[in-house]
């Protein structure tokens, strides 16, 4: 029996504690914003991991801007040495969720088991992919203990956020370095036959239009800023979203309709504000002297970032050509280079190889709609041997009834530990 069929029948055998382990870190509520139990998480997964011969490092993000005592933010980088030195390949996935909002049919953080379908916030974005990557090292370690290299799982925070206290913090110290780590896969959940290439960029910017406060009774006294930002809606629904809508590219983008640049309005601020419970707060009879938007613009790997902001600048200085007292503030919040690693990279080709093994079927090559910290190992840690591979459907996360499915998981788990047993060979005489 080869290390191949070992390690289906191992993985095969370990199909309740898949189950299990992916139980208990979704009972973890890591809700993201705040940030809460992250601590908690990174404990479980240290015991388990050190108990499977993994050396464990529980790394605080100190002066990331998001920690603090209240929400700490605690990242888990684990190795497991070979026999011999070699290739080191890396396993990262986040461990914050998203808020759970409303439309759900079961308790989120229970974690029930279903047609064979694990529910709970997390269960697929990415805890799922979490539990499949644990259980392929563990699977593999066993079937080919005198390997050449390092395995290393990372469980990290704020990926939903932007990942700036986790994987980027990481990477900014030395983490996820060329020298470190050769070969790293993301579990997030985009399907047990894809291989994802890398992501559109992306553009967060705020708009502010002002205007001049005046009593409510007597508006012509005043310059309402919401009205300047009506302007502003305008504009973008006449000439911004079609010239956006004429914007292909090249990359296998999923779902098809992301193949062009998109715009989403993110929200809008003015006047009196809700107070916590949802309800508007106490108005005043005042006209709105200041009114914000935010901005959240996707581009593609054929556009640069000048460009992006380029388009939004010169549609507001011809509003203001145009418009009476017109006038603006622009805030860029953060943006993200298109990412794309090639179809020749070594784990592009290794992870390709495993699903015609496991699947008996062609890998599809895409690339996602939104960003993961894919973007943190290629342009902080100058890493470029990276993709996304793991169970689950991407439209799935962040919804009511998120789901994975248990299958998936067991077959991207065989996946990604025949993937190991390519990148590091048996050191064994």
């Amino acid at each position: 029996m080869d290390t191949a069929q070992k390690i289906a029948i191992e993985i095969e055998g370990r199909r309740d504690e898949l189950v299990s382990l992916t139980q208990q870190l979704i009972r973890i509520p890591t809700i993201n914003p705040p940030g809460e139990h992250y601590l908690d998480i990174c404990e479980l997964l240290r015991e388990r991991l050190y108990d499977s011969g993994f050396s464990c490092e529980l790394i605080r993000a100190n002066d990331a801007v998001e920690d603090s005592d209240l929400y700490p933010r605690f990242n888990l980088v684990a190795r497991y040495e070979g026999s011999r030195r070699g290739d080191c390949i890396h396993l990262n996935s986040h461990t914050d969720v998203v808020q759970v909002g409303r439309g759900w049919s079961v308790d989120p953080f229970a974690a029930v088991v279903r047609d064979g379908r694990i529910y709970g916030r997390g269960a697929c974005d990415m805890k799922g992919g979490l539990a499949t990557s644990i259980i392929a090292a563990e699977a593999f370690i066993v079937c080919r203990p005198h390997f050449c290299g390092a395995i290393e799982i990372s469980a990290t925070t704020d990926e939903e956020s932007g990942g700036f206290s986790g994987v980027a913090w990481l990477a900014e110290h030395g983490h996820f370095s060329p020298q470190r780590i050769q070969h790293a896969i993301i579990p997030e959940p985009l399907g047990k036959n894809r291989i994802c290439l890398g992501h559109r960029g992306v553009w967060w910017a705020e708009i502010e239009t002002k205007g001049r406060i005046a009593h409510g009774s007597m508006p012509f006294l005043g310059d309402c800023a919401i009205r300047h930002m009506s302007a502003v809606l305008a504009a973008i629904e006449s000439e911004l979203f079609p010239l956006l809508a004429s914007k292909r590219t090249e990359m296998p983008v999923v779902p098809k309709q992301a193949r062009q640049s998109s715009l989403n309005i993110n929200s809008i601020h003015a006047g009196p504000g809700e107070t916590t419970d949802g309800k508007m707060g106490f108005s005043t009879p005042c006209v709105v002297d200041r009114c914000r938007m935010v901005l959240d613009r996707r581009y593609l790997v054929e556009e640069s970032r000048e460009e992006v902001r380029n388009e939004i600048i010169s549609m507001l200085d011809r509003i203001k050509q145009e418009r009476p007292d017109f006038d603006y503030n622009i805030r860029e919040i953060f943006s993200v280079q298109p990412t794309l690693t090639q179809r020749d990279a070594p784990i592009v080709t290794s992870v390709a190889e495993a699903i015609q093994k496991v699947l008996n079927i062609d890998p599809e090559y895409i690339v996602s709609p939104g960003t993961y910290d894919q973007k943190h190992i290629d342009r902080i840690g100058h890493m470029k041997n990276c993709i996304a591979y793991g169970p689950g459907r991407l439209e799935l996360a962040h919804q009511p009834d998120e789901w994975v499915d248990i299958e998936d998981m067991m077959d991207s788990a065989k996946v990604m530990a025949f993937t190991l047993t390519q990148l590091l060979p048996d050191a064994a005489p």
